[in-house]
């Protein structure tokens, strides 16, 4: 792909989805109803994502012979999550449009290059610090302060790969739980709520923001969505002008997520910090499934595919509450909630702290 040849699907052709889960199963059902057909590569044998396609390619994400025969069968290749190896996109990038560009990952892998990256744009985030043995951390520590959290700087979602540091901890034995020799020390914020933009971004520069969404997480899980965020508007607009400026300046193509926190002021107005991106239709996004004109995931096959990005409408006030392990069990109860939407990921046996599904309650405006 380039500025002068961009890519510009038909209905009939293909895409190539890296990663088997709800999100791949999710973006594969939006493109077909678009008539379009997708091929997902997973190297998990039970990926929910292969119920819902024709062609499914089970490998490892280092088979270089896979990799190839599934480039061959695509037109265009995304993915539903970020830690795809680098070598991986590179051999497909060779052989077909990636989309968003591989490039994006080495920013978005790695948590210390995105906050610098984050920064230099001169978007505001926790104070942090790069942390590689424990001396550097008794240092970062001295100058950010407790409590703080320290995280690794690659591999980490859902809470994994993280702990609060507290005045009194053995500073030599959170860095031996952590299991890494590189990571990244940021000052705890003493946040009000946390919010989420969910922004598409199309090749030739459109941007489309849907409204603000506040999350809660129940340990450090994702548990509940809720459209629009209890913030003043003008808040809002910020946090969608930030998530269009990060998606311009990776010159990124696709759905992203940008997570941000809103600080009470000091006396003044509050303010938005960046938590993370995530580059790829996001777990607080479920809510536009049924919550608004568009969905995310359509809105991302829309972006790879070189279509016209739509404009989102919500449908009225929106709560998504995630099935997490053991909440699947109660579906049925979700069935007969008047407004609510249920959505089943196919997955196996619950187990602790597993997405297995989201309900979606749609509350209509009023009518005056």
């Amino acid at each position: 792909m380039t500025a002068s040849n961009p890519v510009k699907l038909k209905p009939g052709d293909t895409i190539g989805i890296l990663g088997g889960g709800q999100l791949g199963r999710m973006l594969a059902m939006a493109a077909a109803r678009l008539g379009l057909r997708c091929q997902v590569f997973s190297p998990d044998p039970d990926s929910p994502a292969f119920d819902v396609v024709q062609h499914a390619t089970c490998a490892e994400y280092a088979d270089v012979e896979a990799l190839e025969l599934f480039a061959n069968d695509v037109d265009v290749v995304t993915y539903e999550f970020e830690n795809v190896p680098a070598a991986t996109a590179m051999v497909l990038a060779a052989r077909r449009p990636v989309l968003p560009a591989y490039k994006i990952l080495e920013t978005t892998q790695d948590r210390l290059i995105e906050k610098d990256f984050v920064s230099k744009l001169g978007i505001g985030t926790a104070d942090y610090a790069d942390v590689s043995s424990v001396a550097t951390l008794r240092a970062a520590i001295e100058r950010i302060g407790l409590p703080a959290v320290i995280k690794t700087r690659r591999f980490g979602y859902d809470g994994k790969g993280q702990a609060i540091i507290r005045a009194g901890d053995d500073i030599e034995q959170v860095w031996d739980d952590l299991g890494t020799k590189s990571a990244i020390l940021e000052a705890f914020v003493p946040f009000e709520r946390e919010i989420s933009v969910i922004a598409a971004r199309s090749a030739s520069g459109e941007v489309e923001c849907f409204d603000v969404t506040e999350n809660e997480h129940r340990d450090h899980i994702l548990k509940f969505s809720r459209v629009p965020a209890a913030i003043p508007e003008e808040l809002a607009a910020q946090a969608r002008a930030i998530a269009e400026k990060i998606a311009s300046a990776l010159d990124y193509v696709g759905v992203l997520a940008v997570e941000l926190f809103v600080v009470p002021g000091n006396g003044s107005k509050a303010t938005v910090l960046v938590n993370e991106i995530a580059p790829r239709v996001h777990n607080s996004g479920h809510w536009t499934l049924d919550g608004a004109s568009i969905s995310q995931f359509e809105q991302h096959i829309r972006a790879i595919a070189g279509w016209p990005l739509g404009k989102p409408v919500r449908h009225g006030e929106v709560t998504m509450t995630n099935l997490i392990g053991d909440d699947i069990l109660s579906y049925e109860q979700w069935l007969t909630v008047p407004g609510a939407s249920v959505h089943l990921y196919g997955k196996g046996t619950p187990r602790p702290g597993r997405k297995m599904g989201h309900v979606t309650e749609v509350t209509p405006p009023r009518k005056s």
